[in-house]
């Protein structure tokens, strides 16, 4: 296993959460939007057993996320899920805050079905998971790692990148924008609706 990187103002191997907040200010005039539509309502509440599988959130409570991002633990994101962008966007995803480089992990096991480049997103990574129910988009990477190619079949805390701020994150604190969507449509999978990840993170960001 990799060790935690190193991050400005902790030396614990961890971001503060006086930093994460201070540049998130900073993230509010950018960022991608995945170019998903918005949303309306609350995130329901799953329920147990069978009935609570058969909803999206129930689905993605029951497969237990992983932050995408090394040494960052779940009570350290921000959820910026609603947060205004530019040209009157709304984000729809969350942004993760760490040094430039720092590993992507994968939030989920599945199979990566993209890797390209975007205006906005920069550098980006769509991932499906195995009932093929949800797609993960990871953007503004630095690079990505060798694992990341189309096709893939990659395990939950796998290397598939660098945080960087590739895109419109440019001049801009380091940082992955994280975004989670409902699978309808192999032709226009990226246009999913999406759904609010920050309450289904089970576990820190930890390779293997």
């Amino acid at each position: 296993m990799k060790a935690l990187p190193s991050w400005p103002g902790s030396g614990k191997g961890k971001p503060s959460r006086a930093l994460s907040v201070g540049a998130a200010a900073v993230l509010m005039v950018a960022c991608a939007s995945g170019g998903a539509r918005p949303t309306t309502g609350p995130v329901p509440v799953a329920g147990n057993g069978e009935r609570a599988m058969a909803t999206d959130t129930g689905y993605l409570r029951s497969r237990g996320l992983m932050v995408p991002v090394l040494g960052v633990t779940p009570d350290h994101l921000n959820d910026s899920f609603n947060d205004p962008r530019s040209e009157e966007r709304v984000h729809r995803a969350i942004d993760i805050l760490a040094p430039r480089g720092t590993p992507v992990l994968a939030a989920d096991s599945g199979t990566i079905i993209r890797v390209s480049s975007n205006t906005l997103g920069g550098l980006t990574i769509y991932a499906i998971d195995p009932q093929r129910r949800l797609v993960y988009y990871y953007a503004h990477l630095d690079r990505y790692d060798v694992v990341a190619y189309r096709g893939k079949a990659v395990a939950k805390g796998d290397v598939i990148g660098y945080v960087g701020t590739t895109g419109n994150a440019r001049g801009g604190p380091p940082h992955l924008h994280f975004q989670v969507m409902r699978y309808r449509d192999e032709h226009r999978y990226w246009e999913g609706e999406p759904i609010d990840p920050f309450p289904y993170f089970a576990t820190a960001g930890q390779d293997h």
